[in-house]
């Protein structure tokens, strides 16, 4: 049950910083500008294909990983797009009317952002379709985790341009800064989560890339 606390704090925080990503109106996270773009093409909400995009990504992975993904993941693919639009429709929540402002705001939503996302993979309950991914393509190829969010981020940020997404030195600055900050924030969680937890087994996530790792 703690785990599962733990696991829904997590996506609250991580889906707040990107909704403070998108109002800052700088240019938007990389996933989001596909996001954004499939919106402004197709309809629907950005929620909405968040979650389309995330049954798609987490088929990959499971492909990937030969086998099933943890129910936590179906959870997070769910979770994440309603929490989405849900931050979305708050009143208050505006764009700055200074650019010092919106680079504040841009600053706090990538930080919460990040350890959001380390917070909720430290329950060990299951990775959410596009962290899957990246912890899989990370134990395949024995990369460090930054690179291969690196990577990841600027390929679906090139789709989602040409789909017409928002794209900013906001963007610019998330894909060369969240890869590197989750390489310091995902051990950081695991750790005080396995304290909070009382569990014996620290598992860090980096400890699993081999030591040939780049």
């Amino acid at each position: 049950m703690k785990k599962w606390l733990v696991y829904l704090i997590g996506l609250l925080i991580m889906t707040l910083g990107l909704v403070l990503v998108i109002v800052a109106d700088l240019g938007t996270a990389p996933w989001d500008v596909l996001h954004i773009g499939l919106y402004k093409q197709f309809g629907l909400t950005i929620g909405s294909w968040s979650i389309i995009v995330g049954v798609f990504i987490l088929g990959s992975s499971a492909i990937l990983a030969h086998a099933f993904p943890k129910i936590g993941a179906f959870i997070n693919m769910v979770l994440c797009g309603i929490f989405i639009d849900m931050y979305m429709l708050i009143p208050w929540l505006v764009t700055p009317d200074t650019i010092l402002g919106q680079f504040i705001m841009l600053t706090i939503g990538i930080i919460i952002y990040v350890y959001g996302m380390a917070i909720y993979i430290s329950a060990n309950v299951g990775t959410g379709p596009r962290d899957s991914l990246m912890l899989v393509l990370m134990q395949k190829t024995g990369i460090k985790v930054q690179w291969i969010r690196l990577i990841m981020e600027i390929t679906v940020l090139a789709v989602g341009w040409l789909l017409g997404g928002p794209v900013g030195i906001g963007t610019v600055i998330l894909s060369l800064s969240i890869g590197h900050i989750a390489g310091f924030a995902l051990p950081q969680c695991q750790k005080i989560t396995n304290h909070l937890l009382k569990t014996k087994r620290v598992e860090v996530i980096e400890d699993r890339v081999p030591s040939k790792s780049l």
